[in-house]
């Protein structure tokens, strides 16, 4: 679904001549090929969804620092740059997990997985990753595990 998704949206972008949209559209099929190669020396056929938006939301996290260090640096136009990637890599994930959805999640996950410690940390991201791969932002996912297991 996703792959389809990205090709249409190449497909899209050339019809409605859209250079800047095209080439951020293109980068990402370019780590979505990159990252079914790694799957397939890991014996799968190709990389899953989760793996796609884990892939995605770094791709989020990469561009958001070099917007933040181009406004300190002075250079507006490059940030705007940046923070259109943005956009348009953010057109191809999900609806992001509020607060209190991540909470929830959270505390369900830590009940399934039976965690008591911060040793099953591991066993509760792992779980929260399968489920929500793309929704939440699993950097304050991971504070949130270690107050609530400790």
């Amino acid at each position: 679904m996703l792959r389809e998704d990205i090709q249409n949206a190449i497909k899209e972008a050339m019809k409605n001549h859209e250079a800047e949209r095209l080439s951020t559209v293109r980068m990402i099929l370019a780590g979505v090929k990159e990252k079914d190669v790694d799957a397939r020396g890991k014996g799968k056929e190709c990389a899953n969804d989760a793996d796609l938006l884990s892939m995605m939301q770094t791709m989020i996290k990469q561009r958001q620092e070099s917007a933040k260090m181009y406004r300190e640096g002075g250079r507006e136009e490059l940030a705007a740059k940046e923070e259109a990637e943005i956009a348009v890599i953010q057109s191809f994930m999900p609806k992001q997990m509020s607060e209190a959805e991540t909470e929830a999640a959270i505390r369900a996950e830590i009940a399934a997985t039976g965690a008591a410690s911060m040793k099953d940390m591991g066993k509760v991201m792992g779980a929260l990753k399968e489920k929500y791969a793309g929704q939440m932002d699993f950097g304050m996912v991971s504070g949130k595990i270690k107050a609530m297991l400790s």
